[in-house]
């Protein structure tokens, strides 16, 4: 396989930073896996619980999609320009914990549509805050292994409260789990204690030069002229539109019929997705600086559409919790190098977090799209219907990946 370039001098470099704030980091990653797993594919099995159709469980996770899009690019944009970071990321898991005492507690259409817009659009700064916090904390010829650091750590977090939810939701109560959520967002908040915000860079953090002088940014529009930049955001919205149904319809497909015990099929999904991405982000990270990004990103890529048509030739639980192996993959590549690819298109601009936040933003529309258009297709034509359109979604992502989107390592930010 082809090698990418070599690292070159300009990529800044940093002294390095204390074992505190590097622990601070790890147990933040690990924390907020725990608080954010239980509202996102466990609603849709505690909605169904409720009698909540297909169509209205899509509705609900669509609504928090919208809150997510809207907010996405002020917040990355806002992680930019302030300094207290740390307090962004405090504010937003209070608002997390709120929203999932608000569905515990009145699991009606009104109640739940309100904390899902709280949840979505409190939410949207974890993502930019703390990879902002990271670049800034250790630099760019350390970013890539630190990035692959936080999502094993986030994933780690990802399998222990797949599990302690998958055993509350069996032997407590659905509704259990989202106390859960509650609780663990106390530890989180104390965690961000231990990054100590002197040992991160401000202008590091939002993509410019380290130091002390005060770049000015780059225009948010001269961004998006970057025909390299919009081919990504195409792609990452296409994967995303494909990828965001699966595991919520999945849950929907095993609650059929099985009670209690389709909280415990979710978790063995869910866990088996993340320990996959345990055990493959730091390597994804290690080799998207040796390998390059594009082949990493269209391995991703590439299982996508394979998984979807999977799903539909069996009805055998254990083989569909087995794919779930190909999620972790997947996962573990694009949550990585997905990143790093915005990192490279935006060195030296000042504007990493807002790009950053403003592909998420294009990213939610597709994932809420997802949610609702494939919830509707398999209303009103079934399961099989609806994995195979979201697999036409993915083969599509995949061709444009491969014939339009160039290397981006080692590359500056070019103007079409």
């Amino acid at each position: 396989m082809k090698r990418a370039p070599e690292p070159n001098a300009s990529i800044e470099t940093k002294a390095a930073p204390s074992q505190q704030t590097l622990r601070g980091l790890d147990w933040l990653n690990f924390l907020l896996a725990d608080v954010q797993t239980g509202v996102g594919p466990f609603l849709a099995i505690y909605l169904a619980g409720y009698k909540w159709n297909e169509e209205s469980v899509g509705l609900a996770l669509t609504v928090g999609g919208i809150a997510g899009i809207l907010t996405q690019t002020p917040a990355g944009g806002l992680v930019d320009l302030l300094r207290a970071k740390r307090a962004l990321v405090g504010i937003g898991v209070a608002a997390l914990a709120g929203g999932a005492l608000l569905i515990a507690l009145f699991p009606s259409f009104w109640p739940v549509m309100g904390a899902q817009l709280l949840i979505g659009g409190t939410s949207s700064v974890f993502l930019p805050a703390i990879c902002a916090m990271s670049l800034g904390i250790v630099g760019r010829a350390a970013f890539d292994t630190r990035q692959g650091r936080n999502q094993t750590f986030n994933s780690a977090g990802n399998v222990i409260a797949a599990v302690s939810m998958g055993l509350l939701g069996y032997y407590v109560s659905n509704r259990s789990i989202f106390f859960f959520v509650a609780a663990f967002a106390v530890p989180t908040i104390l965690v961000l204690h231990l990054i100590r915000p002197a040992e991160i860079d401000y202008e590091l953090a939002r993509g410019a030069r380290e130091g002390g002088k005060r770049d000015k940014a780059e225009s948010e529009w001269l961004l998006f002229r970057n025909r390299n930049l919009v081919l990504f955001l195409l792609c990452a919205v296409m994967f995303h539109f494909a990828n965001a149904a699966m595991l919520p319809l999945l849950g929907e497909m095993l609650a059929k019929g099985r009670g209690r015990s389709s909280m415990l099929f979710m978790s063995a999904c869910v866990i088996t997705t993340q320990v996959v991405v345990t055990l493959l982000a730091s390597w994804s990270g290690r080799m998207a600086g040796i390998w390059g990004r594009k082949p990493l990103m269209l391995v991703a890529f590439g299982i996508l559409p394979l998984r979807a048509i999977l799903y539909t030739l069996t009805a055998n639980t254990t083989l569909l919790v087995a794919i779930q192996v190909m999620d972790g993959i997947a996962a573990a590549i694009f949550g990585v190098v997905s990143v790093l690819v915005i990192a490279d298109l935006t060195r030296g601009t000042g504007r990493f977090n807002l790009t950053l936040g403003a592909i998420n933003t294009a990213v939610g529309i597709g994932a809420a799209l997802s949610q609702f258009i494939a919830g509707a297709i398999v209303h009103h034509a079934g399961f099989r219907a609806g994995f195979l359109f979201l697999a036409g979604v993915a083969l599509a992502a995949f061709a444009i990946l491969y014939l339009l989107m160039p290397e981006t390592h080692n590359t500056r930010l070019e103007s079409a």
